[in-house]
């Protein structure tokens, strides 16, 4: 999966006028399709400069966005301040584990009196400079999650999962989820895509080699049944509360699971 970043931005010359425009406009009377072609090339400049500079979204959000699709690894990072209300002390040392890990450990490293680690299921090449120190220093690092996670249990007091067990067949959810719960003291949160929805250009690509398969809510819940794994009703609630103050209604499916215990 590719992680560089284009940066759309263009200087515009002096003055914020755009070069060769006396040229252009001498010339568009004689050929309709240059200015046509001329015009395309405007939009797509001004698209590009909309999403590049201060104030605007990374680069990997403004793909997101261009596309129509969903990132629920981006989900998760605006999901932050409502899963702070839900889970409070539980917050405190976390694992996410999905792609683009480093984007969301970063972020939630900045949040007061919390730790995060995060596992990567895809190789981790062509990264940016932030996530190499977060590969270097151990926080990060790539593990297939189809076999046992390198870490104790209990190590974490909550798990975090999206844009992974979307590509995982049943065989080898059986082998995972058990995995989550087993490496978490508190419980753990599952960001899965709806079904028919279409998924961002950055989650689209999978090391376990097919599509994601979008599944039902209730698929999920009887899933859940058979591996043995509960609902948290109580974080549920919290979480719905939360979500319902701050106008936030989420764009991927949220499932709150009790560890095992």
């Amino acid at each position: 999966m590719s992680r560089r970043q284009v940066n759309p931005s263009r200087r515009i010359g002096d003055g914020g006028s755009i070069p060769f425009v006396g040229a252009v406009q001498a010339k568009a009377r004689s050929s309709p399709l240059l200015s046509i072609a001329l015009v395309l090339v405007g939009m797509i400049l001004l698209v590009c400069y909309a999403f590049s500079g201060s104030g605007g979204v990374s680069g990997k959000e403004a793909v997101i966005k261009l596309e129509g699709g969903i990132s629920c690894t981006f989900e998760v990072q605006r999901a932050i301040p409502i899963l702070k209300k839900a889970y409070g002390d539980s917050m405190h040392k976390v694992l996410h584990v999905g792609p683009e890990t480093c984007s969301v450990v970063s972020k939630l490293l900045k949040e007061e009196d919390t730790e995060a680690w995060g596992v990567e299921p895809y190789d981790l090449e062509d990264v940016d400079a932030n996530c190499k120190s977060l590969v270097n220093k151990g926080i990060v690092r790539a593990a297939d999650i189809k076999f046992p996670l390198p870490y104790r249990a209990k190590s974490f007091s909550l798990v975090i999962v999206s844009d992974a067990l979307d590509y995982l067949s049943p065989k080898y959810l059986n082998r995972t989820l058990p995995e989550l719960a087993r490496v978490s003291a508190d419980g753990i949160v599952i960001f899965s895509g709806y079904p028919g929805q279409q998924r961002a250009k950055v989650a689209e690509l999978s090391k376990f080699g097919r599509p994601a398969k979008l599944r039902s809510s209730s698929w999920w819940i009887r899933f859940f049944v058979q591996t043995s794994l509960e609902e948290n009703e109580a974080a549920t609630k919290k979480f719905e509360q939360a979500s319902l103050k701050r106008s936030y209604k989420p764009e991927c499916q949220v499932f709150h699971l009790k560890s095992y215990h």
